[in-house]
């Protein structure tokens, strides 16, 4: 599982830019010069046809330092459920702006709470869609392309609706880094993409899961080399506490969980996030990442609770994300039903 060296060139090139710009700035550096949303779509739509392990460097990059960029709503979630669709006059339309980043997508899906497909109730009666959909990752404020998933005559389809047409409001959440809305459609306009929902939402949960594997290894991965710096940095009765047997131990043993976890997310992304090792690496590096989010700031200490420090956004990113998608029981319990095995939690 290596990196071609164009991928290594990506690396640094995203590592770069984000190293000169903080927070929603470096949205245009990143669309504009390096061309991130464009790697996952297709060359005929104005992408460059790059594949899950592009994704996986941004993801992880864009982990490292926590980035609110819109990149896993739009480049992930709404560009690969259009591309899923196989519209062409769909993808004609509406993925170059995405693939620029001049414009921002996003897929409204879950529902109650829940990334179920059966917790769908969103419905399109005579081309007028009406539901509710929570949890709509999205950029700071209202999308220029919304899909949304919903039951029509022939069962679970792709629609897309005016977002002018829809109530979106902005939620406040734990994890400020990452927007999310909730979106009320009262009779809007829809438009039909693709009828076959079920398969379209199954492919976009793997590459979703599978991108958002690649973040929690790279911010599981940021937080310990700080929590190792620190321990190095940090003197306790005339020694760093890292030189201590018992922060020795804790930090080993986070260190094996970030490993374990970057394989799977590698594997998975390497394999075009077959279903079986998506759902693996969702529920590996969702723990992993708030086992470590959680020791960062247990071995910080009184610092590691203050508002200043990077502590409690890696600890709120973790415990968020971890339910982004589906948690970890649901994951494994998805996997467990494709072995043939009995789901455990």
């Amino acid at each position: 599982m290596r990196f071609t060296p164009e991928q290594d060139e990506l690396r640094s090139a995203v590592r770069a830019v984000l190293a000169r710009h903080e927070g929603p700035a470096v949205w245009g550096p990143l669309t504009e010069g390096v061309g991130v949303t464009g790697l996952g779509i297709p060359e005929e739509y104005g992408g460059f046809g790059g594949g899950t392990v592009d994704t996986y460097v941004v993801m992880e990059e864009l982990g490292r330092v926590l980035s609110p960029v819109p990149y896993l709503a739009s480049a992930v979630l709404a560009a690969q459920a259009l591309v899923a669709a196989g519209d062409a006059g769909a993808c004609a339309e509406l993925l170059p702006a995405l693939a620029d980043g001049s414009a921002v997508g996003a897929l409204a899906w879950a529902e109650d709470g829940s990334w179920e497909p059966d917790a769908i109730r969103a419905r399109v009666r005579g081309g007028l869609l009406t539901g509710v959909k929570e949890h709509v990752l999205t950029g700071a404020g209202r999308p220029d392309t919304l899909l949304v998933l919903a039951h029509g005559d022939d069962g679970l389809g792709l629609y897309q609706v005016p977002c002018a047409e829809v109530e979106f409001t902005l939620l406040p959440t734990m994890d400020q880094s990452r927007p999310q809305a909730r979106v009320v459609i009262d009779r809007a306009p829809a438009r039909l993409l693709a009828a076959d929902g079920d398969r379209i939402l199954a492919r976009v949960r793997d590459l979703a899961t599978t991108a958002l594997a690649a973040e929690q290894t790279g911010a599981a991965a940021q937080a310990l080399a700080d929590t190792v710096q620190y321990a190095r940095d940090r003197v306790q009765f005339g020694r760093p506490i890292g030189s201590f047997q018992a922060v020795k131990h804790r930090v080993a043993e986070l260190h094996v969980q970030v490993e374990y976890a970057r394989s799977l997310a590698l594997a998975a992304a390497h394999a075009d996030a077959e279903p079986s090792l998506a759902a693996a690496a969702g529920s590996v590096c969702s723990e992993a990442y708030a086992k470590v989010a959680g020791e960062m700031i247990q071995l910080h200490g009184g610092i590691g609770i203050t508002w200043e420090h990077p502590a409690h956004r890696h600890f709120k990113r973790a415990h968020a994300a971890r339910q982004w998608f589906g948690t970890p029981v649901a994951h494994r319990r998805r996997l467990a039903d494709r072995l043939g095995l009995v789901p455990v939690a």
